[in-house]
């Protein structure tokens, strides 16, 4: 065994592994783009993002409707509180790892390297060397 706890694989075995990935890329090269891009925390991550608007909304309700309903307010609450949960939840299944993961996805392939995936941020990016 290796120091960290997981079995090297063989020769035999890193061979059909790799057979394994060319088959995959050959036949549906979507899902293997897909599996190769997708991490254990991205549904967690998406799922924060949509208590985060989950919040909002309820907030928008309850600063809108405080004068006029006092239920309907109580209802945009009860959004709220649902949303802050449901983020708590996504929170914890993210941990730490999780949080560090996206946030080394994020500044090595996100915002950074935009200008260069899209050319129409590529005219505004300042000639010369590299910042």
């Amino acid at each position: 065994m290796c120091d960290d706890g997981d079995m090297p694989l063989s020769d035999d075995e890193q061979k059909i592994l790799s057979q394994i990935e060319q088959q995959l890329h050959e036949t549906d090269p979507d899902l293997a783009n897909e599996v190769a891009t997708t991490t254990v925390y991205t549904h967690a991550a998406r799922n924060i993002k949509w208590s985060v608007l989950g919040f909002i909304i309820g907030l928008t309700v309850i600063v809108l409707t405080l004068s006029i309903s006092f239920w309907v307010a109580f209802l945009g609450f009860a959004i709220m509180l649902a949303a802050a949960l449901y983020f708590e939840q996504n929170m914890r299944k993210l941990g730490k790892a999780g949080m560090n993961q996206l946030s080394m996805r994020v500044g090595s392939g996100g915002l950074r390297n935009a200008a260069e995936r899209n050319p129409f941020l590529r005219r505004f990016r300042p000639e010369g060397p590299e910042s």
